[in-house]
């Protein structure tokens, strides 16, 4: 298990890494955080640039924060290549916040800015702030130098582990963020006076679980920030039940597109719209069979998703552990259909788009697998939008471009207006109230 939760953690990784901003593609900020600031305010459009690679930035921040804590569970596995994902994660994450708060220190036009509440988004007043606040307080730079002291120490170790557990790419990254965190010897004299509990730490663990202890203390803290507090009370499960998802498997046929929302997910905080989600239903290897497509798994295998860790097969009960979700059937004869599966498969395997840009098709996001899968075959075409300077579509802008061509029948919906499963015309209903349609 442990090798398992490894390698999704490594393809997250691999995912995120792109995504996180370098101080040189935060020119075109820059330039407009300067222009505002003159100003005084944001125009429109400059506000739009700001706020999308804002967004870009906390959706890779939280996906990479919970990769951190999804690996907890190891952390008396004295494994080097636990502990180089969790400061890999660490060191991308806080290298990247320090060019965003570059942006905003000197220039309060923009600090204001980023602590606008973005209902578009859910995110509420005052993000920038907390976020600031917790990578600059002593904790989290002492944290982080304990890490950083315990990588130096073992980097050559370190290095052979990641060799021989084919993660070899992360070498450069690692090397590439050893020049940006050298924490100020003030800041970190401050760091010892307030937090004398590490010394105790020093004393109980040993050095590698002390370091273990000290990421994930500060992963912690950073998915604390991120988690809507009050959108369902603690402990709640999901409202999609087992007994729901079996009722629902007989209803679905190959093709169908689930569209779902968490009330409380993280990464999807940063989309728009009451529906961030999208996975695509390729039916049950006797029913692929049956159409000519390829197929492989075992009977549960059902689902073609792209989510955090890649674009993988997974099963209904994966991915239907939601809150509400959407069943959307393309309006395609069989031949179509066949097709448009068929070429779903070729995009198994491949990481996630954490940057959204659907012109590049070797990452893709979770509404990209269906656009890729289905555009151009029948009647189906979709206008892409451009967000954060790249071309995407939303899942909310995937059901109304399909919606209102007539691409796509609704055929049940769960979760919204109460506990009960609607079908037909009164599914349909509930869920142009959801698009305000």
């Amino acid at each position: 298990m442990s090798d398992l939760v490894i390698k999704e953690a490594w393809d997250i990784l691999q995912g995120a890494y792109p995504a996180l901003p370098r101080r040189k593609d935060l020119r075109a900020e820059l330039t407009d955080a300067n222009t505002a600031q003159e100003r005084g305010y944001y125009l429109p459009d400059e506000d739009e640039r700001l706020r999308e690679r804002y967004l870009q930035y906390l959706g890779a921040r939280a996906s990479l924060w919970q990769m951190v804590r999804d690996l907890e569970p190891s952390l008396r596995k004295e494994d080097l290549r636990i502990f180089s994902l969790a400061f890999c994660a660490a060191s991308m994450l806080m290298r990247s916040a320090t060019f965003v708060i570059s942006l905003a220190k000197e220039r309060p036009i923009v600090w204001a800015k980023l602590d606008e509440a973005e209902p578009r988004y859910h995110i509420p007043r005052k993000t920038f702030t907390r976020i600031y606040r917790s990578l600059s307080s002593p904790g989290s730079m002492w944290r982080y130098q304990q890490a950083r002291e315990f990588y130096e120490e073992h980097r050559t170790t370190i290095h052979h582990a990641l060799t021989a557990g084919g993660m070899s790419e992360m070498i450069p990254w690692l090397e590439e963020e050893e020049p940006h965190f050298e924490p100020p010897k003030r800041s970190l004299l401050a760091g010892l006076l307030t937090y004398r509990l590490y010394s105790f730490n020093r004393r109980t663990n040993s050095g590698y679980l002390k370091v273990m202890f000290h990421l994930f203390r500060l992963g912690g803290s950073a998915i604390a920030e991120m988690k809507q507090p009050f959108a369902k009370p603690p402990g709640q499960g999901k409202r999609v039940s087992p007994e729901i998802r079996e009722t629902v498997r007989t209803m679905l046929r190959p093709g169908d597109i689930f569209i779902t929302r968490h009330d409380d997910a993280m990464s999807n905080l940063f989309l728009p719209g009451f529906w961030p989600h999208a996975a695509l239903y390729l039916g049950s290897p006797k029913e692929r069979q049956n159409l000519g497509v390829p197929h492989q798994g075992d009977d549960l295998i059902t689902v073609l998703e792209a989510k955090k860790d890649g674009v993988k097969l997974r099963r209904l009960s994966e991915t239907l552990a939601v809150d509400s979700f959407v069943v959307l059937r393309p309006r395609l004869n069989r031949e179509e259909l066949r097709e448009a599966l068929t070429r779903a498969m070729t995009h198994e395997g491949k990481l996630y788009d954490f940057v959204f840009d659907f012109r590049k098709a070797e990452r893709l996001a979770c509404t990209e697998v269906v656009y890729r899968s289905f555009h151009g075959i029948g009647p189906w075409q979709l206008e892409l939008t451009k967000r954060s300077g790249h071309l995407a579509l939303s899942a909310e802008d995937l059901m109304h471009q399909a919606l209102d061509k007539d691409l796509l029948k609704v055929v049940l919906i769960y979760g919204v207006d109460g506990k009960a499963l609607q079908i037909g015309e009164t599914a349909a209903h509930t869920l142009n109230k959801t698009l305000n349609r």
